[in-house]
């Protein structure tokens, strides 16, 4: 993997007015996500994992602290980065073609090229022949697919997934992050993955950054390393790596969850 560096949060910091005082969410937070990585953001629910996730986007300004994409600095919305939320944000009136060139619409980019470039995908990710259907005639899963090639066919530079499975059912979630996962190998992108599923974190990440309690900062960074048989690679497989028990202990153990 090329060591060169997309993205750079730099001492990011987070605090919300509100009427009854100031809350901090997130602080003093430093990583470098590298080329064609896909980086994992685990820590306690409300932490501020989306929150952080926003301001990478430039969706959000934070209260200080910088955020560079490709050595630029982020302010505002940039076509380098393309953001796939919880959930598939299809529009229910077009069809998943439509939905798929949506985003080249908006930058004015649609001609012949960019409809074939959209097609091709679709057909490479199974969905060719429902191009012409309705969001409404899909499953969950197919929706969730459609809604990544939406977000690929713009080409951005850095991929943000803000718990793209958390609407499906558990069988679906699985066999969507896996298929999720077999893509974005595919096509070398560089990914930001925010997920309250540990095992999730562990089979589709090349490192994982594990957040504390809000305000949150950075309590570990984990590089993970699973032993899958070669040309096997796919997250469903690397759940069953030797080394897959070890990482999950070691996650859950610094998240410090307590069944109550």
């Amino acid at each position: 993997m090329s060591k060169n560096s997309v993205v750079q949060v730099n001492n990011i910091g987070m605090t919300y007015h509100r009427l009854n005082g100031e809350i901090e969410a997130i602080k003093n937070i430093d990583f470098e996500v590298y080329q064609g990585e896909i980086v994992g953001i685990v820590g306690p629910s409300g932490c501020g994992k989306s929150t952080l996730l926003s301001i990478i986007a430039g969706l959000i300004k934070p209260s200080f602290g910088e955020v560079l994409v490709n050595g630029k600095k982020v302010a505002g919305h940039s076509e380098d980065i393309g953001y796939m939320f919880q959930s598939d944000q299809l529009f229910e009136w077009r069809t998943i073609l439509q939905n798929v060139l949506l985003g080249l619409e908006i930058q004015g980019n649609i001609d012949e090229k960019s409809i074939r470039a959209a097609e091709e995908l679709l057909d490479v990710y199974g969905l060719g022949d429902f191009k012409n259907n309705y969001p409404n005639q899909l499953s969950g899963g197919m929706r969730q697919r459609a809604a990544l090639i939406r977000t690929l066919v713009v080409k951005p530079n850095l991929l943000l997934l803000d718990e793209p499975f958390s609407a499906l059912d558990y069988q679906t979630r699985l066999a969507i992050a896996d298929e999720v996962g077999l893509i974005l190998k595919k096509e070398k992108k560089t990914t930001l993955l925010v997920t309250h599923d540990i095992s999730e974190a562990i089979s589709l990440s090349d490192r994982i950054i594990v957040l504390t309690n809000r305000p949150a900062t950075i309590k570990d960074i984990i590089q993970i390393k699973l032993t899958c048989p070669e040309g096997t690679w796919s997250p469903i497989n690397c759940r069953e790596a030797p080394e897959f028990r070890y990482y999950f202990n070691k996650i859950w153990k610094e998240l410090d969850v307590h069944v109550k």
